[in-house]
């Protein structure tokens, strides 16, 4: 499975993503006993993913875009529920109806954005991206992806100016911050890397993207002990950093710091 169901599920832990369109589901039209399934379906959907349980959130907001179809917000949540399960092409789908349906609402042009992500599609992310843009100038989950699009690209200085507009609209957004350190570390400003590392882990301890990649830059310092300590406190959190695959295709850091995430783990 591609990187971006490990985004989203970070993210949710994180607190930062946006799991639904910002309106409100305004709920006109219908009866209701039709308006009380609707929320109750919004309600299970909404639980189910918390749990991580994506087809059975799939489900739900199937049966109630069956209910109301004409509800762009309905289909960018079943959206993203197939984001989630690597459902990428049927995840687009969905997306183009939610903004056929609310052509000036900028959440479904962020979440096509990162199913383009899944497939490498960088340009088609890139333009849905800078759409949110267009409708939202503040949107900081929008700068946050862009640079994860102009990374993709190897557009590092891009993707570094995306991530840090994103931190000044949102200084609590602990994703783009670590991806800020991440694509720091990439073009060598190292030391300014590891700075912004340790910030980020003061404020939120239990991040182990970043407690992996303080841990992988510090052994390459020459710092072990340090490293090893906060290799502990990641793999306590999240055992996939110890497979370097899944951190190189799947979590996608860059490849200096997957490199030095390997010398650490071969112990070289």
């Amino acid at each position: 499975m591609r990187w971006i169901l490990t985004l989203i599920c970070l993210l949710l832990v994180l607190s930062t993503t946006k799991p639904v369109m910002a309106q409100e589901l305004q709920v006109t039209g219908l009866t209701e006993v039709q308006k009380e399934q609707v929320n109750e379906l919004r309600q299970k959907a909404f639980a189910a993913t918390e749990l991580g349980d994506f087809p059975t959130a799939e489900g739900y907001w199937t049966q109630l875009i069956e209910l109301w179809p004409d509800n762009p917000v309905g289909w960018s949540n079943r959206g993203n529920s197939r984001v989630s399960q690597n459902k990428l092409d049927e995840a687009i789908a969905d997306f183009n109806k939610s903004i056929e349906l609310a052509l000036d609402e900028a959440d479904p042009y962020l979440n096509r954005g990162t199913a383009y992500e899944g497939q490498g599609r960088w340009e088609d992310a890139i333009a849905d991206y800078q759409r949110v843009l267009a409708i939202n100038p503040n949107d900081a989950m929008a700068y946050n992806n862009l640079g994860n699009a102009k990374a993709g690209q190897g557009k590092w200085d891009e993707a570094i100016a995306s991530y840090q507009k994103a931190v000044e609209l949102a200084p609590n957004f602990a994703f783009a911050r670590a991806n800020y350190a991440l694509a720091l570390y990439q073009i060598g400003k190292t030391e300014q890397a590891l700075r912004e590392m340790r910030n980020i882990i003061r404020k939120y301890p239990q991040f182990p993207d970043v407690r992996a990649a303080l841990t992988a830059a510090l052994w390459v310092e020459g710092k072990q002990g340090e490293a090893e300590s906060h290799w502990v406190a990641a793999v306590g959190l999240d055992r996939r950093y110890k497979d370097l695959n899944w951190v190189k295709d799947v979590r996608r850091w860059p490849p200096v710091m997957v490199a030095a995430l390997e010398k650490f783990l071969t112990l070289k």
